[in-house]
């Protein structure tokens, strides 16, 4: 009963949206050797969606956010951190896959089934018979339809320098 309420929201979102902006997706290929010489991983394309927070929302499913990586050309340098060296590889890897110096790209994402939402679910789950959205891990929960409203005007409106 729930899910078929949250799938009418998701599509009043979508509907919304329109030509709001949207940004790309993408998934991590590891480097396969071709003549036994390793190949640098690459971040390969799997369409675009509005990027609403904790929430992915594309044409037809509701996706949670994973990492976001902006697209950069490889350079060597040094890195004071393990996880800045990560970065680096992943924004190289986007580049690899096609994506344009500059622009964004969300990779280990993965999907929501509206329709198994529990109390349990995270980021969005079902409480008393409302579907609720964790907007952080500890942060509480606020309504799917409200926290739809304040993400979709902010990307159709951003801040002004945002």
């Amino acid at each position: 009963m729930n899910g078929a309420l949250t799938e009418q929201l998701l599509a009043a979102a979508r509907a919304r949206l329109g030509e709001a902006p949207r940004e790309r997706i993408g998934e991590l290929q590891e480097g396969r050797r071709l003549l036994g010489i390793p190949r640098a991983a690459r971040i390969v394309p799997r369409g675009t969606a509005w990027h609403l927070g904790v929430l992915l929302l594309t044409d037809d499913e509701v996706l949670a956010t994973g990492d976001i990586v902006r697209s950069r050309a490889e350079v060597r340098r040094g890195f004071a951190a393990e996880s800045q060296r990560r970065r680096a590889e992943l924004a190289a890897a986007a580049a690899r896959g096609g994506v344009p110096e500059g622009e964004t790209v969300h990779i280990g994402w993965h999907p929501i089934g509206v329709d198994t939402l529990s109390a349990d679910s995270t980021p969005l789950a079902v409480r008393a018979g409302e579907t609720l959205v964790r907007w952080s891990a500890v942060g509480g929960y606020m309504p799917l339809a409200r926290y739809l409203d304040e993400r979709i005007e902010l990307l159709r409106h951003p801040p002004e320098r945002a």
